[in-house]
């Protein structure tokens, strides 16, 4: 087994992030993949994700951030999924290749922590599907696991170590990730990453599963047919139900922006389009919409003044329509009138490097209120693929251009 070795200057970037929350009691793993309060015990776990960027060296980052017990990962293994797709249980023949932390194939991640692993001379090519197959010998002696639910992408558990084999049959499917947060790539020196910061409109709520139809997905497509941006990753850290001000599922914005955001390497730009399930989950009164209409602004303000101290650009979107909500839309318009004034603050306070306008890209010239219906998922609040594709090419893929920041970048 051999290392990689940069051949040249460069820097890691992120080109596959799934952000890590403690998994619910429903999206856990099933039985018997969690009894007793040990999970994945003498257990097969195999995973795909897509990747962004692409790039001749890779490495893994694994994540115990909500285990409540040390992780101990007996065998990582990565390869290329059959057909190149996401999604699927089987391996290409003779792709396998095994993954090492600090020389070992073993590694126990403590409770709260990561482990980078060994960078791996695995060329990655952009958009393309990667498998990454964990097996747990003894499990995690914990009745919480580290997860996202969201992947719209299914995942397979089968009992037993099967880390290179070609195929899993029999195995559990579950339409979640668990333990993976990142996948990164040895870039050229002017490559960099964009981090999309969001609820479940980012995390794809809606798309395709396995179809990597999600907007974050399109953006990513249309940046590597650029030549001006293929050295683009885009590192989706949404979540659905996830919030700006408070924990919802998963740590609110303004409490994980360092772990998702300031810690990742090589990122220069951040887009941040949440805020709806602040106002969605405040009480549908006016003190109540103002209330947390102000805050949103402050948070906004927050994060950009410490984005900016790292020298990243962001990039502020406007709240999406979720009139006709059952949840959400209120018969007073309160929670109207709270989106209304977060936008108007989004495209005119100044503070936003750029604004994205996905509530005009989404809504109803004729009902600005309400999504367009071709793009309505149905719950008035989620978009369908075409939607996601239209936030895509709502945003300027000039944005991502590398440029000096100006003078006083990050002063305020």
């Amino acid at each position: 087994m051999t290392h990689a070795r940069p051949g040249a200057d460069g820097c890691w970037i992120p080109t596959w992030t799934a952000m890590p929350q403690a998994a619910e009691p429903d999206n856990m793993p099933p039985s018997p993949f969690t009894r007793d309060g040990v999970v994945l015990a003498d257990a097969t776990l195999r995973q795909t994700i897509r990747v962004s960027a692409g790039g001749e060296q890779v490495r893994l980052r694994l994540s115990n951030a909500f285990g409540g017990a040390a992780l101990p990962v007996t065998r990582v293994a990565l390869a290329r999924p059959a057909a190149g797709r996401s999604g699927v249980s089987a391996i290409r023949p003779g792709t396998t290749r095994a993954v090492t932390f600090h020389g070992q194939p073993a590694v126990t991640i403590p409770p709260g922590a990561q482990a980078v692993s060994d960078p791996l001379d695995v060329g990655v090519a952009p958009r393309s599907a990667l498998t990454v197959t964990v097996y747990l010998a003894d499990g995690q002696r914990s009745a919480s696991v580290t997860a996202h639910p969201g992947s719209r992408t299914t995942s397979y558990l089968l009992a037993g170590d099967h880390t290179g084999a070609a195929d899993l049959p029999g195995a559990t499917p579950v339409d979640h990730w668990y333990l993976l947060s990142a996948l990164e790539v040895w870039a050229g020196p002017s490559a960099a990453a964009v981090a999309v910061v969001g609820d479940s409109l980012s995390d794809g709520r809606g798309s395709t599963t396995n179809g990597d139809d999600r907007w974050p997905d399109r953006l990513a497509d249309r940046l590597q047919s650029l030549p001006g941006t293929r050295g683009v990753a885009v590192a989706n850290q949404a979540a659905g139900g996830n919030r700006v001000l408070n924990d919802g599922l998963g740590p609110g914005v303004l409490a994980r922006l360092d772990r998702d955001v300031l810690a990742q390497n090589g990122v220069a730009w951040l887009v941040l389009f949440a805020g709806v399930n602040d106002i969605g989950t405040a009480e549908a009164t006016e003190a109540a919409q103002k209330r947390v209409a102000g805050d949103l602004v402050f948070a906004y303000d927050q994060i950009v003044t410490r984005a900016h101290a790292r020298g990243i650009r962001v990039y502020g979107a406007t709240l999406t329509p979720f009139g006709g909500n059952l949840g959400y839309d209120d018969p007073g318009g309160c929670r109207e009138a709270a989106r209304q004034e977060v936008n108007h603050w989004i495209r005119t306070g100044g503070r936003f490097d750029a604004v994205l306008d996905f509530d005009h890209a989404a809504r109803d010239p004729a009902a600005p209120r309400r999504l367009l219906a071709a793009y309505d998922v149905g719950d008035h609040l989620h978009l369908n693929p075409a939607g996601y594709q239209a936030l895509a090419d709502a945003v300027p893929a000039v944005l991502f251009l590398r440029e000096p920041p100006p003078p006083g970048f990050g002063f305020r």
